[in-house]
């Protein structure tokens, strides 16, 4: 089980990212946009700058939605091998067997 603090401050990061995603999208458009003048494309790079950091989609980190296991987490099912390997075991996943040989 990861940390507690590890796990929320990742909820915070989602809602931040969620908040300022539309602000983010629109002064990153502004920035990129080679047909405005500099003064106007800079000035959107240094709002863009101000806002928080974690409002930052590159830095949320996918994690186990059971464990908080920020490692080998598979997309799919949303959650890391370890608790795939424990719920298929215990028969909770239709259609996957352990195997043993």
């Amino acid at each position: 089980m990861a940390k507690k603090a590890m796990i929320e401050r990742e909820k915070k990061r989602e809602r931040l990212a969620a908040k300022y995603a539309a602000k983010r999208a629109r002064l990153r458009e502004i920035a990129d946009n080679q047909d405005l003048p500099m003064e106007e494309r800079f000035k959107a790079r240094l709002k863009l700058a101000k806002l928080p950091r974690n409002s930052s989609a590159t830095r949320l980190h996918n994690r186990c939605q059971l464990t908080g296991r920020p490692h080998a987490y598979y997309r799919k099912l949303k959650i890391s091998r370890i608790a795939l390997r424990e719920l298929g075991s215990a028969g909770q996943i239709p259609g996957l067997t352990k195997s043993s040989w």
